[in-house]
């Protein structure tokens, strides 16, 4: 069974000082915490103190902060079961790029993630279909889980080829990636991100059974090697997610979790969405 996965992309949000708060205010908030670390199994949370009622929930949770705070979130979540990622990195491990950020930094740091590709990087900062396929080659080769952002724009989806998109980000992204290693998808129309719109869950579950098949395709010479990678590969819902809609979005047989931007950024929209029960 695939990991049910809420993830939260502070973006450039959130000092040290507030990172810390917030993480030792959000583990505070947990009971009891379980983990495993294969993909194949997922993390039991119990929510709830003494005397409260408890709720048994299987998830993984991972923040996605700021490189400036890459320290002290390592440092606050030591010990728990709730891991952390990079928002980017360059393709290289190290060498004359000023400003760029350091997968194996992050590695050393104790980062277990990272995004590529995300929609803000490829539209704002023009990060190629290439780009992405050398970044998440390297996150690999550095044994961390690269989450690998696709998605169309509004005017690609009114031109009816939203298909066309995100299974050519989805090939670019993943042509190098070194078989058996893990990786996480993560389908974000970008027209969903930021302005409120959310995709219908039956949208978003469509998108997600074309990117499906699409790793199916690319998993592999032989039919269990495709097969084991399309149907152990978590592929996650991020647009708007707000716990309003995640119930029913996470009800989609295809939705494996949520990347959830400003909704991540305040503690108790958060923990709702951790607690979203899944059928």
């Amino acid at each position: 069974m695939r990991s049910f996965v809420v993830a939260a992309n502070w973006k450039m949000h959130k000092s040290p000082s507030e990172t810390v708060e917030y993480l030792k205010s959000f583990l505070n908030k947990m009971n009891k915490v379980s983990l495993t670390t294969s993909l194949d199994h997922e993390v039991a949370i119990t929510f709830g103190g003494p005397g409260e009622s408890q709720k048994y929930l299987d998830k993984k949770v991972i923040f996605f902060v700021p490189a400036v705070d890459a320290f002290v979130a390592s440092e606050a979540l030591k010990g728990s079961a709730i891991e952390w990622g990079a928002q980017n990195c360059y393709h290289e491990q190290s060498g004359a790029y000023t400003g760029e950020n350091s997968a194996a930094v992050m590695a050393e740091l104790g980062a277990g993630y990272v995004l590529v590709g995300h929609s803000e990087r490829r539209s704002i900062f023009r990060e190629t279909d290439e780009d992405t396929g050398k970044k998440l080659r390297l996150i690999q080769e550095l044994n961390l889980t690269p989450m690998l952002c696709v998605g169309e724009s509004l005017e690609e989806r009114e031109k009816g080829i939203t298909s066309e998109v995100i299974i050519r980000q989805l090939r670019a992204g993943l042509e190098s990636r070194i078989p058996h290693k893990a990786v996480m998808i993560a389908y974000e129309p970008v027209w969903a991100i930021g302005t409120g719109k959310v995709a219908t869950p039956e949208q978003a579950n469509e998108a997600h059974q074309i990117l499906r098949a699409a790793l199916f395709e690319i998993g592999g010479d032989n039919q269990a090697d495709k097969t084991h990678f399309a149907q152990s590969t978590p592929i996650l819902y991020g647009g708007s997610v707000k716990p309003e809609n995640a119930r029913a979005l996470s009800h989609q047989p295809e939705i494996d979790g949520f990347l959830v931007g400003g909704a991540s950024l305040d503690l108790s929209s958060f923990m709702a969405l951790c607690q979203v029960e899944r059928e």
